[in-house]
């Protein structure tokens, strides 16, 4: 540079204006903020989780063929319910249409020609859940007596995408739905007793079942309601806010407990014992991790001073929890015998326990 003019020689700032000019620009976006990158990381991970559960039940599918292929005659319908619970747009191409869903049936086939046998309706449990060979010791033992079953998937139940996940409608369409699958079994089956109609569930099921009784106590002989889900106020208070905010969800109740209290009543069947028509029988367990007891002793309680008629069974710290009776235990067995005996006596199936 030494016999370069000084006046040649360009102010250092000029200089790197003109570097900067002469520069391409660079063709990528500025990177994305982290919170932005979080939420979609979340969003991504959310869809996965629905895939992840589409495939399970898949997998759970099969396994009902295989493994009560050869006392039943095992199906799964797609049928409709009523409309969804919540519509950003009732005036949008569709948006009122019925729900649409599917349901499992359980068909005994030792069944005998022109034999009327009676239908039992068992909705699974979980707030976000589906039906799962969880049930199939249970599904054996009703089988063998003569029983068929209908299980609905019912909107909001996992295995089916995040659109039917998010038509969830705890304790309200959702409860239409198990009655329109009642209903539909009814019409399509001409081997079913129309007269001898029974309600079985636990947990979130025995909730539902509590409902269809109360909702339609014609329509059905008896209901049994294991460890049931029975005061959403009381069980928002005990709950974490994980839990507490599957329920205030936007697509779903939208609002806490707290911030509507008469929403979650109306979602819990001890503020609507008075509606009990049909016989009824409750288990519940003293040292459940889930339903804890204190929740169904209200039930239990508000039962009693509407002075309505009913069977109940506490157990004193059974093994298994909120699960005590469903195991493959002999305490488990002799727990669900008492509770056969029971639906045998309003529904009066071929082949009875002992």
């Amino acid at each position: 540079m030494g016999s370069w003019p000084m006046t040649r020689l360009l102010p250092g700032a000029l200089l790197l204006a003109c570097l900067a000019v002469a520069q391409p620009a660079s063709s990528e976006p500025a990177p994305p903020a982290l919170e932005d990158q979080v939420r979609e990381l979340k969003a991504a991970n959310d869809d996965l989780n629905h895939r992840l559960d589409e495939l399970a039940k898949a997998v759970d599918d099969v396994a009902f063929f295989v493994r009560l292929g050869d006392v039943a005659e095992v199906d799964k319908w797609r049928i409709t319910g009523p409309p969804p619970a919540n519509v950003k747009d009732p005036k949008a191409a569709g948006a009122t249409n019925p729900v649409k869903f599917y349901t499992y049936t359980f068909v005994p086939k030792n069944r005998k020609p022109g034999e009327k046998l009676p239908l039992l309706l068992l909705p699974h449990g979980g707030v976000h859940a589906d039906f799962t060979t969880y049930h199939v010791h249970i599904l054996k033992e009703l089988l063998a007596q003569g029983y068929v079953v209908v299980a609905p998937e019912y909107r909001g139940s996992t295995g089916y995408g995040k659109g039917f996940y998010q038509l969830i409608d705890y304790g309200g369409r959702e409860v239409d739905d198990c009655h329109a699958a009642v209903q539909w079994a009814l019409e399509n089956f001409d081997f079913l007793d129309r007269d001898r109609v029974g309600l079985i569930g636990w947990s979130h099921g025995g909730l539902i079942v509590l409902f269809e009784a109360f909702e339609h106590p014609k329509d059905y002989k008896c209901v049994f309601a294991g460890v049931p889900v029975s005061d959403l106020v009381q069980r928002m208070g005990y709950s974490d806010d994980e839990y507490r905010g599957l329920f205030s969800a936007p697509y779903h109740i939208g609002k806490t407990a707290e911030q509507d209290l008469e929403e979650y009543k109306k979602r819990s069947p001890a503020w609507h014992v008075n509606e009990l028509e049909i016989p009824l029988r409750i288990h519940t367990n003293t040292n459940d991790e889930d339903v804890r007891y204190v929740e169904v002793q209200h039930l239990i309680e508000a039962l009693k001073a509407a002075e309505k008629p009913f069977e109940v069974k506490v157990f004193q710290d059974a093994p298994g929890g909120h699960s005590m009776d469903r195991l493959d235990t002999m305490l488990a067995k002799d727990a669900r015998r008492e509770i056969y005996r029971f639906l045998a006596k309003y529904l009066n199936p071929p082949r009875p326990v002992k």
